[in-house]
């Protein structure tokens, strides 16, 4: 007899917690439905259609699970589009990761990823560009100006995202002719990822362009100090003696 009250009181107990559980979700579930409800009417242009807000709460509440499914579908179509453009990408198909990825954007327009990834296919896309047509000298230019705004905004997303900074640096330096820019960037990169020797070549190569020998020199040396590949740092050294013959001359 003891043990079937005590299973009765347990019963009771769990029957209660549930009880307390679906209404804590449903006051939360009307809360967060009426709060969607009000921002929906507040944004309403004027002179549109009468939007009350316990009729917009209704709605909300009817095809929630529609929506909550139609969210997780767009999401799910976002990685699909992501996953196809490094895809096509990997295989040098850099228009068509460029088709690709402006689909994935439309579905996730805050990821940083995807403005990179979109920055390394314009700025190949661009290079491609040799002229078959009349108008491939302003292609390029606008695949390259797609690559470096890409890029910036990969930045303004994630501020300590290095890849971005490293195609800015190289952008720079090999296509765009301005060095102090890349100069910036690249700096910015090493601050970060302080044993990349591909990135040190670069950033004195931009110091060479912008004619701060000094700067290159040091840089080169920094490199044959650091390098322990025989042929990294004899590059690093004959790029360095190269500067230092011309200073003389």
């Amino acid at each position: 007899m003891k043990k079937f009250k005590e299973f009765i009181i347990a019963v009771l107990l769990i029957a209660f917690t549930v009880s307390v559980v679906l209404l804590i979700y449903n006051r939360t579930s009307t809360r967060l439905s009426r709060d969607l409800a009000k921002r929906m009417a507040e944004i309403s242009p004027r002179g549109g259609p009468p939007e009350t807000i316990e009729g917009l709460r209704q709605a909300i509440a009817l095809y929630e699970d529609q929506i909550e499914r139609n969210v997780k579908e767009g999401a799910q179509t976002g990685v699909y589009w992501k996953i196809l453009a490094m895809r096509l990408a990997d295989r040098n198909m850099h228009n068509d990761a460029l088709d690709a990825l402006e689909r994935a954007i439309y579905f996730n327009s805050e990821d940083a990823v995807l403005y990179y990834l979109t920055g390394v296919s314009a700025g190949s896309v661009a290079k491609s560009i040799v002229g078959f047509s009349a108008n491939a000298s302003n292609d390029r230019e606008q695949f390259f100006n797609l690559s470096e705004k890409s890029y910036l905004r990969a930045l303004e997303l994630d501020i300590t995202y290095t890849r971005p900074m490293y195609g800015l640096g190289v952008l720079y330096t090999f296509e765009l002719d301005r060095p102090s820019d890349a100069i910036v960037q690249l700096e910015r990169y090493l601050q970060i990822q302080t044993s990349d020797i591909s990135a040190m070549f670069v950033l004195a190569r931009a110091y060479f362009m912008a004619k701060n020998y000094e700067k290159a020199i040091e840089i080169y040396e920094r490199i044959s100090n650091r390098s322990k590949d025989k042929n990294i740092k004899e590059e690093a050294l004959i790029n360095r003696d190269f500067i230092q013959g011309m200073r003389y001359e």
